[in-house]
């Protein structure tokens, strides 16, 4: 089951309208993505029916959001996806025993713009290091993040990146104990030097805050502090943000 365009989704534009009149504490930066008139587009592919309908009504309840399809197997994600204009993509990288991961490595070459996020029931290093190999921007554990997949789109859509506290707890430390095992016989990157706002965003990366929250803290848009990010992510030669703070701990940044 799928919905070709938001008219179709489970709220008309008057009851989402509705919806963001009551919605206590709304509130939303105008340079964010995610406003009333243009709702972050979601795509959720996974088996388990349940799973569905906890993640679909979450967005939904939320203006900032939209599912705009939803697909319980590979053979109709497949279809459907190809279909669909969407921002970004939920998906079980078990869909139809494995299949899930081959379809986002499709998404990704063929709608590059797409962002994804695994949702998963592994928590083990190798299954989650894979999940980011093959490019995906978040990685949720089914059984621990209920209530928080608005907010791991909604981070995504803005240039962060969302994972399970448990996870990141278990592949933080193996990802510098590797680096300290490898500072030795690997001369570290020689990078251009990071701006005195650059190592404050940095810092606060390596803290755990989002996006909005480092904005907040240093009074600027969120569009600044991606920009920042991506400044950071270019003078380092990295590509993600476990990186980038992994090498500002090696040289002594941070």
């Amino acid at each position: 089951m799928y919905y070709s365009d938001q008219s179709k989704g489970p709220y008309s534009d008057a009851a989402r309208a509705k919806v963001t009149s009551t919605a206590p504490g709304y509130a939303w930066p105008s340079d964010m993505k995610g406003q009333l008139n243009e709702p972050v587009r979601v795509f959720l592919a996974d088996e388990d029916r349940h799973i569905r309908s906890v993640i679909s009504q979450e967005l939904m309840r939320d203006p900032r959001t939209i599912v705009v399809g939803q697909a319980s197997s590979y053979k109709e994600a497949r279809k459907a996806i190809l279909a669909e204009e969407f921002d970004v993509l939920l998906i079980d990288l078990s869909l139809s025993e494995g299949q899930g991961a081959a379809l986002l490595e499709q998404v990704q070459l063929k709608m590059p713009a797409v962002l994804s996020i695994a949702i998963s029931s592994s928590e083990e290093h190798d299954a989650v290091m894979d999940a980011f190999k093959k490019g995906v921007a978040g990685y949720l554990l089914k059984n621990s993040w209920f209530g928080s997949y608005l907010k791991a789109v909604l981070e995504v859509a803005n240039g962060g990146a969302a994972i399970s506290p448990i996870v990141a707890k278990k592949i933080l430390p193996r990802i510098f104990i590797k680096s300290s095992q490898t500072e030795n016989s690997l001369e570290l990157k020689k990078f251009e030097k990071l701006t005195e706002r650059e190592k404050d965003v940095l810092r606060m990366i390596a803290e755990g805050k989002r996006t909005h929250e480092i904005g907040v803290y240093l009074d600027i848009s969120a569009v600044t502090v991606s920009t920042h990010v991506k400044n950071i992510y270019r003078k380092m030669q990295v590509r993600t943000r476990a990186e980038a703070v992994r090498y500002a701990v090696m040289k002594g940044i941070i």
